[in-house]
């Protein structure tokens, strides 16, 4: 049989079109057979990796690719580089934690999200990347369609689930309930990431209902990690050099007065009766 037949059978796609690299590279570094068929094989097993990865990245639908080595914390001194090589061991999605970035609109909150997102994937964990309106666009579109159960139970499946944006669109207490029912029952099954503009004090504004808003965040809050960015926006900071913007905005420098570690209001739980 030939190589490119045994490979076929094989299912092989990857090491066909590395033998001749390999073989140049065996003669090289004298390697003996067994060397030179684990390097094979190896290449085949990466190739194959790759491929996967990148298929799964595509299902999780990240907007953009950002690693955690890409993050600029000389920018952003506020985020600590021990806490979030901490999270990139993953341990927090093992555990089934979550973990809050909150800070002003272009700190990298959602560059740190997608970061610990595919990092996960590389882990070998689901991940599923959604902006809050378009979570709450699905849920909503289900709810008429009477499939709510359906789309709330794939919504559980990722390991990691990453929701974007909250904050940055008020939310009805029907839409608030959405949430509430997600929340609860991810909790202690499957992590999320959450990335907010709004410290949790303004988060009974967002929901237009504060025991809502407390339901969810006693949840949320349980076993998590919450990373406050108060640096300023990346997108500005190269008109702010150029002397096109003034110094850092207020909302930049004031944002996180609100102590996230205070304790939540004791409020009774949400009745979803009649949502």
């Amino acid at each position: 049989m030939q190589l490119d037949q045994v490979c076929s059978e094989l299912g092989f796609e990857y090491l066909p079109g590395q033998v001749e690299a390999l073989c140049e590279e065996a003669v090289k570094k004298e390697w003996n057979l067994k060397e030179f068929l684990t390097s094979c094989l190896a290449a085949e097993w990466e190739g194959q990796r790759l491929h996967l990865l990148e298929a799964r990245r595509r299902l999780a639908r990240f907007p953009f690719v950002k690693t955690l080595s890409q993050f600029d914390f000389s920018f952003q001194p506020s985020v600590e580089r021990k806490q979030i090589r901490e999270l990139e061991g993953l341990a927090f999605v093992g555990r089934a934690e979550n973990v809050i970035l909150l800070g002003p609109p272009g700190v990298g909150k959602t560059h740190l999200a997608i970061g610990l997102g595919l990092q996960a994937l590389e882990g070998g964990h689901s991940v599923f990347f959604l902006t809050l309106e378009s979570l709450i666009a699905q849920l909503g579109r289900a709810e008429r369609e009477g499939r709510l159960e359906k789309k709330l139970q794939e919504l559980i499946r990722p390991k990691l689930l990453i929701l974007d944006e909250l904050g940055y669109l008020p939310l009805s207490r029907v839409q608030a309930s959405f949430l509430f029912q997600l929340v609860s029952r991810r909790y202690e099954r499957g992590s999320i990431v959450i990335t907010s503009n709004k410290s949790f004090a303004q988060w009974g504004e967002v929901f237009s209902d504060q025991v809502m808003a407390t339901a969810i965040l006693d949840r949320l809050l349980h076993h998590s990690t919450i990373i406050n960015i108060k640096g300023e926006s990346y997108r500005l900071k190269e008109k702010r050099k150029s002397g096109l913007l003034g110094k850092t905005s207020k909302m930049a420098s004031d944002y996180g007065q609100d102590r996230p570690d205070e304790p939540l209001p004791n409020l009774p739980e949400p009745s979803l009766e009649g949502v």
